[in-house]
């Protein structure tokens, strides 16, 4: 169910933890950190302010968070399929087909991005249609395996972010 931003601001504090508590996987805290930051002009500060208190938890929470993000690629490389967002209108996310190639290399960059950074490739499929992802995340693979481990947090609760973005626009009209 959609909420109107007033109508978020105006939820009990335990009803606004069950609505806004997933927006971030394995990561309910973040939703009490801002509760009493209410009320939200609308949801893009109420983003900021989520983000925000993820930015400031420290590295190891931060590391916590990331390593909770469900892996999508090994998703991929098991089914054959990844998800994306078909549109902005939709509601479901479209799939884009593997081949056995795209799956092989899945598994190979999903193998060496975990024995490198020891967290899952967090990437925002829905940002992307469907046809494209399958392309976004190996080119993402390609350039990410050679980041350092810091920058890689950094570039992994970047994109954290924009799939909260995705998240709290599924929640809030």
């Amino acid at each position: 169910m959609r909420h109107s931003i007033q109508e978020i601001n105006k939820l009990e504090r335990a009803e606004f933890l069950r609505v806004m508590g997933g927006v971030f996987d394995g990561a309910a805290w973040v939703a009490q950190k801002v509760v009493g930051k209410r009320p939200f002009r609308d949801r893009e500060h109420l983003l900021r302010l989520m983000c925000d208190a993820l930015r400031r938890a420290g590295a190891e929470k931060q590391l916590d968070v990331i390593r909770a993000h469900p892996d999508i690629i090994a998703e991929a490389a098991r089914t054959g399929e990844v998800s994306a967002a078909a549109s902005k209108s939709q509601s479901e996310p479209g799939k884009a087909t593997l081949t056995p190639d795209d799956i092989r290399w899945f598994e190979r960059y999903n193998r060496a991005y975990r024995e490198k950074f020891g967290f899952p490739f967090v990437f925002c499929t829905r940002a992307f249609k469907p046809p494209a992802v399958r392309r976004a995340i190996l080119d993402e693979f390609e350039i990410r395996m050679h980041n350092e481990p810091d920058r890689e947090a950094n570039i992994a609760i970047g994109e954290l972010g924009k799939i909260a973005e995705f998240r709290l626009r599924d929640r809030i009209a």
